[in-house]
């Protein structure tokens, strides 16, 4: 951890005042090396393992470069998911609140009426967050002028620039001016990516923080089955966890809603999160979970990518991941911001070389468990 102070890196002292008032008084290592670089509105790569504060990292300084006497978006960040650009936008109407600064956000996803978001861009708002496909979208229909952004912020970069969203990205800076800043976000890099990303930004600096991207604080646990048993061992596990907030990953829509139902006959709280759900099914199952109403969140991976749900201690990994960058974006849904955690997959007896690739690859242990008597022991 950082012996400076927010003080030491010069953020200004309303928004000092306003980490305060979320108990945050020390910075994280890449909020640390993030603040001067992105002040000076270079473009960069934010890489740092999950849970280490990435959000606060870019948004600290952007929202300090912001002039609040213009009537323009200045600040643009784009997510790959709903879920991810709503807890980005809620972030930073919080700092911005506490800092007593009257920034206007407007987050711009599909799912929403559209009508409904062009009325909305009359005002002007400061900074826009949203998904690449809807604000390219409004771009096009030019009721979204981008001539005036200063800063573009692509969140979860080696994601957003390796799929079918990497020719919405190209087409959203199209319309910007050429000298905006741009700023790359993740906690993995993939070779696809930084191709792309060295031809848009030659003069990047890299801002790394770790040499390893597994959180050290997870523990990582095995236990083998079948797979018919799998649902009845995450119901048994969640007793023997005696945890109250737990998120376990499938990869299928029809097994979440399967799980959720067991789970729901034996008097366990279930929320699901999964893209068979509309956007207004999946921010009441964040809200149900957040709040504690739900002790379990079934989710896919979609929910696997940046979100910070604060006092998840497990996740339990029902379906395997077959790659183990999966696996590092999923286990890093807990052990966020310091604290510690489990991360424990269920494994086939055909699944267990995966076991060995995610150790060899990610430089982990996976400690073999199993269950008796309503007990999780060591093997």
């Amino acid at each position: 951890m950082s012996t400076l102070t927010f003080t030491d890196l010069q953020v200004p002292e309303d928004l000092v005042a306003a980490l305060a008032k979320q108990a945050i008084t020390e910075p994280m290592p890449i909020q640390t090396v993030a603040y001067p670089v992105l002040s000076s509105g270079k473009d960069a790569y934010l890489c740092a393992e999950t849970g280490t504060g990435k959000t606060l990292a870019y948004l600290l300084p952007l929202l300090g470069r912001l002039d609040l006497s213009l009537a323009a978006t200045q600040l643009v960040v784009v997510a790959p998911t709903h879920e991810l650009a709503l807890q980005i936008q809620r972030q930073c109407i919080e700092l911005a609140k506490n800092a007593g600064r009257p920034v206007r956000t407007l987050l711009l996803v599909g799912g929403t009426l559209i009508e409904r978001q062009i009325e909305k861009l009359k005002t002007k708002p400061h900074v826009v967050v949203g998904s690449p496909g809807r604000i390219h979208e409004l771009i096009q229909l030019r009721k979204f002028k981008p001539h005036t952004v200063k800063c573009v912020v692509i969140d979860e970069a080696d994601r957003l620039l390796c799929d079918e969203s990497a020719k919405a990205i190209h087409d959203l800076l199209h319309g910007m001016p050429r000298d905006r800043q741009l700023v790359y976000v993740s906690a993995t890099e993939q070779q696809q990516s930084m191709t792309t990303i060295n031809a848009l930004s030659p003069k990047l600096v890299m801002l790394r923080t770790v040499d390893v991207p597994v959180n050290t604080n997870i523990e990582h646990l095995g236990l083998i089955c079948e797979e018919r048993d799998k649902p009845d061992v995450l119901r048994s596990l969640f007793h023997a966890l005696r945890s109250k907030r737990v998120m376990a990953f499938v990869h299928r829509t029809e097994t979440a809603e399967i799980v959720a139902s067991k789970l729901a006959h034996h008097k366990i709280h279930v929320a699901q999160l999964h893209a068979a759900f509309d956007k207004q099914e999946r921010q009441q199952a964040m809200e149900d979970f957040r709040s504690g109403r739900a002790a379990v969140l079934i989710a896919s991976d979609v929910a696997a990518r940046g979100l910070d749900i604060p006092n998840v201690t497990h996740v339990v990994n029902l379906d395997v991941p077959t790659l183990s960058k999966a696996y590092l974006h999923r286990v890093g849904r807990t052990a966020r911001a310091g604290a510690q955690g489990v991360a424990i997959t269920l494994f086939t007896q055909n699944e267990t070389p995966l076991a060995r690739r995610f150790e060899e690859e990610l430089g982990i242990v996976i400690h073999r468990v199993r269950l008796r008597d309503g007990e999780l022991f060591k093997v």
